[in-house]
C-alpha cells in the first residue's frame, strides 16, 4: 500500500576611551528583534503542528491499515474454509461458489488441477506475484499489498490442501486511502493555521514586550534634542523593567548635572573675562590714541595685540551667546519680513564686516520667493550671514553667491525657503560636514589657518541662530568643488512654492 509524509576628543591631553558594544550579527542579524521574536514563534508553531501531525498521522496509519488487514486476513480465513468444505462436494460450481463467498471490495482467484477460477473477469493469476503464488503454494498461509489497475488492495493467499487448491482473496483499500487522504490534508492545513496564529502571537507579543522599549526610545529622543527633564515612570509594576528605568533616570541625572555644570561654568568664565577684557580694551585705547609716539617695533606689537584683542573679545561674546542658548534664556524676537528684502540687507550689512581685499559675492533672490514672508529673528539671521561671509573669506577666498531659492515641502506641508552661500575655496570634505557645526570643531583647516582669525564658534553659532529662528543649515560642495552652506527656513506665507 503506498504510504503519504561618539566619541569626542578632549583638550589639554585628556583622551576618553569609549567602549562600544557591537552585537553578534548571525545570519538573520539584519532583522529587528520584533520580526526575530515574530519568526521563532512562527517556526516554533510550525515544528509544533508539523511534529504533532506528523504522530497522528502515522499512529493512526497504523492503526487503521493494521485493522484492515486483520480484517482482511480473519475473512479470508473465513471464506477459505466454506470454500473448502464446498469443493468437498461432488462436482462443485467453483466460480458460483467464489462468487458466493466474496461480498463487495473484495474478489477472489482460485488456483485448481492447473486451472485460473476469478470471481471477476478483470482478475487474473497473473495480478497475482510470483512470489506470494511461490509461497503459498508451498503450503503456507501468506500476505501482501499490491496495486491493481491503479488500486491498492491487500492480497491474502491461502492453500487448501484437501482439495489442491490455493485460494487468493484480494480487499479494496482504496476507501482507507481516500480517508488517510483527507486525513494528511485536515493536519496540513491545521498546520498553517497554526503557524499563522503562532505567527500573530509572536508579532502581538513583541509588540507587548517591547512597548516599553518605545517609552525608552522617546525618552532618549527628548534627550538628545535638550529635554533633560526627561525621565521614564518608575512604577512599572515590573521588578525588571523598574530597575531599568531607576539606572535610566539616573544616568540622565548625571548627564543633565554634568551639562549644566558646564554651562554655569562656561557663562561664569565668559562674564568674568568680560570686565578683564574691558580694562585691557580701555589701555588699549589709549596706547593706539598715542602708537604715533612709539617706535616702528612697538607699533607693530601694538597692531598684533590689537588683532588678538579683537579676536578675544569676539570669542567671548560668542561663548556669553552659546551659554544663553544653552540655558535657555536667549531672547529670540520674531518678526513678519519679506524674504527677498531680509536677505539683501543682511549681505549689505554684513559686507562692511570683511576685509577690503574680498569682494562683495553677488545675491541672487529667485522670484518665485521674492516677496515670501518670514517669520525670524533679523539679528540672529544677519549674524548667521555675516558669520558665513566671514567664514568664506576665511577659508574659502571669499563668498562668490548668495542665493534665495524656494525649498521642498515639510512634512506638515509647509514650505520651506532655501538660502545658500557659495565660495570658490577648497570645499568641506563628506567627513567633516556633520561635525563642522560643532563648538571649537576645526577639522582639515586648523593647520591653515594662519591668521588666527578663526574662533571655532563662528559655525556653531550659525547651527544655534538658525535653530532658534525654527530651520536648519547643512554643508554640500558646489559644482566647481567650493563649499556651499545651506539655509532652510519655514516660510509663513506669500509665494513661497
Amino acid at each position: 500500500m503506498v504510504s503519504l509524509a561618539e566619541e569626542r576628543t578632549l583638550p589639554a591631553r585628556r583622551t576618553m576611551r569609549v567602549a562600544r558594544w557591537r552585537p553578534r550579527r548571525g545570519p538573520w542579524g539584519h532583522l529587528g528583534v520584533r520580526a526575530r521574536v515574530t519568526f521563532l514563534f512562527g517556526m516554533g508553531a510550525l515544528v509544533l503542528s508539523a511534529s504533532v501531525g506528523a504522530i497522528s498521522y502515522l499512529t493512526t496509519q497504523h492503526f487503521l491499515v493494521g485493522d484492515s488487514e486483520n480484517a482482511a486476513i480473519q475473512q479470508a480465513s473465513s471464506n477459505a474454509a466454506a470454500i473448502s468444505v464446498a469443493l468437498s462436494l461432488p462436482n462443485p460450481d467453483v466460480l458460483k461458489i467464489l462468487q458466493t463467498y466474496e461480498g463487495s471490495g473484495s474478489s477472489a482467484v482460485l488456483l485448481r488441477d492447473g486451472k485460473t477460477y476469478s470471481s471477476v473477469i478483470s482478475l487474473r493469476a497473473s495480478d497475482i506475484p510470483v512470489a506470494l503464488r511461490d509461497l503459498v503454494g508451498s503450503g503456507t498461509a501468506a500476505r501482501e499489498n499490491l496495486v491493481i489497475n491503479g488500486v491498492t488492495e491487500v492480497a491474502v493467499g491461502i492453500p487448501l490442501t484437501r482439495q489442491h487448491a490455493y485460494y487468493f482473496s484480494l480487499f479494496d483499500l482504496s476507501q482507507l486511502e481516500h480517508t488517510l487522504h483527507i486525513l494528511a490534508l485536515a493536519i496540513v492545513a491545521a498546520g498553517v493555521l497554526t503557524t499563522v496564529l503562532g505567527i500573530v502571537v509572536g508579532r502581538s507579543a513583541s509588540a507587548r514586550s517591547l512597548r516599553p522599549l518605545t517609552g525608552v526610545s522617546r525618552a532618549a529622543v527628548a534627550i538628545a534634542g535638550g529635554q533633560l527633564d526627561t525621565r521614564l515612570p518608575a512604577g512599572t509594576g515590573d521588578a525588571d523593567l523598574a530597575a531599568f528605568a531607576s539606572s535610566f533616570n539616573r544616568m540622565v541625572d548625571q548627564l543633565q548635572e554634568r551639562i549644566e555644570r558646564e554651562e554655569r561654568f562656561t557663562s561664569d568664565v565668559s562674564h568674568e573675562l568680560r570686565s578683564p577684557l574691558t580694562t585691557i580694551a580701555a589701555s588699549f585705547d589709549v596706547l593706539e590714541a598715542h602708537k604715533e609716539e612709539l617706535s616702528v617695533r612697538a607699533r607693530q606689537a601694538l597692531g598684533l595685540l590689537g588683532a588678538d584683542l579683537r579676536r578675544f573679545q569676539r570669542m567671548v561674546g560668542d561663548l556669553l551667546e552659546i551659554s544663553r542658548s544653552d540655558t535657555g534664556s536667549a531672547d529670540v524676537s520674531l518678526e513678519d519680513v519679506e524674504a527677498g528684502e531680509l536677505v539683501r540687507r543682511a549681505v549689505a550689512a554684513s559686507a562692511h564686516t570683511l576685509p577690503n581685499s574680498v569682494a562683495p559675492p553677488e545675491v541672487a533672490i529667485d522670484p518665485a520667493v521674492i516677496d515670501a514672508r518670514l517669520s525670524v529673528d533679523k539679528r540672529r539671521f544677519e549674524r548667521v550671514m555675516a558669520n558665513l561671509l566671514e567664514n568664506a573669506a576665511l577659508y574659502g577666498g571669499g563668498a562668490t553667491l548668495v542665493a534665495a531659492r524656494p525649498g521642498p515641502a515639510r512634512a506638515d506641508g509647509r514650505p520651506t525657503l532655501l538660502v545658500s552661500v557659495e565660495d570658490h575655496g577648497p570645499g568641506v570634505s563628506t567627513a567633516e560636514r556633520s561635525r563642522i557645526f560643532e563648538r571649537f570643531y576645526r577639522g582639515s583647516v586648523s593647520g591653515r589657518r594662519g591668521d588666527g582669525g578663526g574662533t571655532g564658534l563662528g559655525l556653531a553659532l550659525v547651527a544655534e541662530h538658525v535653530r532658534l529662528n525654527g530651520g536648519s543649515v547643512r554643508a554640500e560642495e558646489t559644482d566647481g568643488g567650493g563649499a556651499r552652506f545651506v539655509i532652510e527656513l519655514p516660510v509663513t506665507e506669500g509665494d513661497g512654492s
